[in-house]
């Protein structure tokens, strides 16, 4: 007796197969059985003799029970699932994806690397929620036209180095509005004065002047960190030495506002530290090296863009301009002449010498100069005075002439 075979079929194969019976018992014709089956007259004709052929098998399509020409080799799965629970276990799916091709040869789609994830229950898909809106302010059109410049702290090192004070580090960061380019990336203990200042200087060397910086009014530099220190010295310094260099400061009004350069801290501290521990980096100075040498020349070119027009927008100093540049990034504080021609700063007294390049008088106003290097200058806005450091105020006064 010949044995019965089961086949299944979809609802949409089925009634398919109802509307080709209902043409053979000629309840209708060729072109309303072609227009139920959403066919043309020529694709029904086809149909209807391969199920006069075949039988109910016509309508099934062919390839159901093959095994699919695309079937990944299960060798690869398994060691793509080993790599992912041993190394990438903590990894989204693109990045864990890029690792599996680049670093093991194991070519597989996003999506595969996303099932295999989900499988192994290393990722949890997202559920869809109703996000308030926030609508992106258009791109600026030439690169250098403004940098958005801001401050994350993270646990970057995810607690490897002990030596580092407080769990967390700051990350300062510029990001070019017109391409999304990280132009500049350091860490920091902080984002205090000097540290800011160290990274626009080195900005500027290596790529001139922007047109404009964009930071964030009220947060950019969080006073509510315990690393973080006082943001009201930062801003008035860092406006007067960006007034100086002809540099706009532009202030957002809400983090979403700087939004490109928040998303960018948001996906660095998603991407950069897995890279960095892959890489067993555990100290700023390393951190550094890596960021400059490797990490950003690979990020910008896998994920920025063309900007709309092709001019670069950064003004480039020259030599005289370039050797002001240390004077203007440093610290700036306003102080009066003693009567004896001291001047106290910070615990120490500086005695100005009877040599100098003019006259000045007791009471005169003058400015400390507080360099990146360390050096400390006192001017009057003008010119450079003479001084040395006492080891404490002199009793005697000294008449300058």
């Amino acid at each position: 007796m010949k044995q019965k075979q089961l086949i299944t079929m979809t609802k949409q194969e089925a009634q398919r197969y109802k509307i080709i019976n209902n043409l053979f018992a000629k309840k209708i014709d060729g072109s309303e059985a072609a227009k139920q089956l959403q066919l043309s007259v020529r694709q029904t004709k086809r149909l209807k003799a391969k199920v006069r052929q075949l039988g109910i098998k016509g309508i099934i399509h062919g390839n159901r029970g093959k095994k699919s020409n695309r079937q990944i080799d299960q060798k690869i799965v398994h060691k793509a699932k080993a790599h992912l629970q041993e190394m990438y276990y903590d990894f989204n799916p693109l990045l864990a994806q890029e690792h599996l091709r680049d670093d093991h040869n194991i070519v597989l789609s996003k999506e595969t690397v996303r099932q295999l994830m989900i499988n192994e229950k290393l990722w949890h898909p997202k559920k869809k929620m109703n996000v308030k809106k926030h609508f992106w302010r258009e791109r600026k059109d030439n690169y250098g036209e403004m940098q958005q410049f801001d401050g994350s702290y993270h646990n970057w090192f995810e607690g490897r180095n002990e030596a580092i004070i407080g769990l967390e580090q700051c990350l300062l960061l510029s990001v070019d509005d017109a391409t999304g380019k990280i132009t500049g990336a350091v860490f920091e203990d902080n984002e205090g004065v000097f540290p800011v200042f160290r990274f626009w200087k080195g900005y500027i060397e290596a790529h001139g002047l922007p047109q404009a910086i964009y930071l964030d009014k009220f947060s950019t530099y969080k006073v509510n960190h315990k690393n973080a220190v006082d943001n009201q010295e930062l801003m008035t310094q860092f406006e007067r030495a960006m007034h100086q260099l002809g540099v706009r400061v532009i202030h957002a009004n809400s983090p979403q506002a700087k939004g490109r350069v928040e998303k960018m801290n948001s996906t660095l501290q998603r991407r950069l530290v897995k890279e960095m521990r892959l890489n067993k980096i555990n100290t700023i100075e390393d951190a550094n090296i890596y960021l400059k040498e490797i990490f950003i020349p690979q990020f910008n070119q896998q994920f920025a863009v063309i900007a709309k027009k092709e001019a670069d927008l950064h003004q480039q100093l020259d030599d005289t301009k370039m050797l002001e540049l240390a004077n203007i990034l440093s610290v700036q504080n306003e102080r009066v002449i003693n009567n004896d021609y001291t001047i106290q700063f910070k615990k120490h007294y500086y005695q100005l010498t009877q040599t100098q390049p003019i006259t000045v008088y007791k009471k005169d106003k003058i400015i400390i100069e507080e360099h990146l290097n360390g050096d400390i200058k006192i001017s009057t806005g003008k010119h450079y005075l003479n001084y040395f450091c006492l080891p404490a105020r002199p009793k005697k006064e000294i008449d300058v002439k």
